[in-house]
């Protein structure tokens, strides 16, 4: 039986400095010995990117080269990065290390990664890959620790793409406590969610929002990208939704991680995906998002959107409920030690029993004799009768849910 998120192709990549535009041109460099690896032979200085040792051989990785290294990693001097290549996932730790090397003009750049069916177990090797990746800054070549890695995890990935994870997990209050908690925190570090809360404060109910109409959000941030990747993550986490056949027919919610211009071509036909670049161009390329977040910044260039980036009344009290729990919590972990509740379970569960609240009395109202919504079933559902108005309409149009909407012309009370 094949474990596919365990089993991953094995891959190193390295990447050439740009040009000094203050230096001499170099000439090409002599030939390697035959003994050196295959991509070595074929670099120069002016190659860039390059794939230079990958197990198995055989495996497709074009453009695997600048998914491993954000666009502007020369700048710093180490990161990781999650990434999505075909069907599979990946991640790739990268390291920069300052050489005294005309050819490599100073610098020595490399990124180490694997790739996987799942991205949900990938975690497991990142201290492995932050190792070998500063192993191959100060021994360039030696790939025995990577091919012993891959002997050791290797197994035959399926040929289709079945039982491929391509979305977010979806959990349910039960299983979160017991068989999927350890699922929860692979994909992240432990205080991941805080600081996306802290990060983005009551803009994550704008995110909310977005994120459940499965729009197209794409975040930019200069390097470092790998907490950023993280960002992407607990986006999709608020889309949650426990209740069995709610979303079946929606778009998929997928998280790219870290995108660049190659994937142009792919982003042009995806319906809903939460990414992140460092590549400033995509701002200006409007038809390939709906929500664009630089920094803070949540914006969107769709006309029939721009309402949802006002917080109404419901929005801050729904943020205030949030953090409410989040104290008490806290408050539960320093009075007593055996507390094993934490703030990724709390902000899980916070968002799917919203979602799941929401969707539940939309159903049970659409099932009704009278399937009207008003005012008191957007207040029992912790939405802003009026402040909402347009998400609700947009929410059951996406889910395709048969209700109608008398609150037009509601007082505030």
């Amino acid at each position: 039986m094949v474990e596919q998120s365990d089993r991953a192709p094995l891959l190193d990549w390295e990447e050439i400095p740009p040009p000094d535009p203050n230096q001499a041109a170099q000439p090409p460099p002599e030939p390697q010995r035959e003994d050196d690896t295959a991509a070595a032979d074929k670099r120069t200085p002016m190659s860039g990117n390059m794939v230079e040792w990958c197990l198995p051989h055989d495996v497709n990785l074009d453009g695997v080269e600048f998914k491993s290294m954000a666009s502007g990693s020369h700048r710093i001097t180490s990161d990781f990065i999650y990434f999505r290549k075909g069907k599979y996932f990946g991640l790739a730790c990268f390291a920069n290390m300052p050489v005294e090397s005309e050819l490599e003009r100073g610098a020595r750049m490399k990124s180490v990664g694997i790739l996987s069916p799942s991205y949900t177990l990938l975690y497991r090797y990142m201290h492995f890959l932050e190792n070998q990746v500063r192993h191959q800054l100060h021994c360039p070549g030696q790939y025995s620790p990577l091919e012993a890695f891959y002997e050791d995890k290797k197994a035959v990935l399926p040929p289709t793409g079945n039982g491929l994870v391509s979305s977010c997990p979806t959990w349910t209050v039960s299983a979160i406590n017991r068989c999927m908690h350890p699922e929860m925190k692979i994909t992240h570090p432990a205080g991941c969610m805080s600081q996306f809360i802290q990060f983005f404060g009551e803009q994550i109910m704008v995110l909310w929002k977005f994120v459940l109409l499965r729009k197209r959000l794409l975040i930019f941030s200069p390097p470092p990208i790998g907490v950023v990747c993280y960002r992407v993550y607990c986006c999709c986490c608020l889309a949650n939704v426990s209740i069995p056949g709610i979303g079946v027919s929606v778009p998929e919610l997928r998280p790219f991680f870290y995108i660049n211009i190659a994937d142009i071509s792919t982003l042009e036909t995806e319906f809903s995906y939460v990414a992140c670049t460092t590549e400033k161009i995509f701002e200006d390329k409007k038809e390939l998002y709906d929500v664009y977040i630089d920094n803070q910044n949540v914006k969107t260039h769709r006309n029939h959107l721009q309402p949802l980036l006002r917080l109404n009344a419901a929005d801050k009290e729904k943020y205030r409920k949030l953090s409410e729990q989040r104290q008490m919590l806290l408050y539960s972990q320093e009075v007593d030690e055996n507390c094993t509740a934490n703030e990724e379970d709390l902000f899980i569960l916070f968002f799917m029993e919203l979602n799941n609240r929401i969707f539940q009395t939309l159903c049970e109202v659409a099932g009704s004799s009278d399937p009207t919504i008003t005012a008191d079933h957007m207040r029992a559902m912790g939405l802003d009768p009026q402040g909402d108005r347009s998400f609700l309409e947009d929410l059951l149009v996406v889910y395709g849910i048969d209700v109608t909407l008398l609150i037009d012309n509601l007082c505030c009370s």
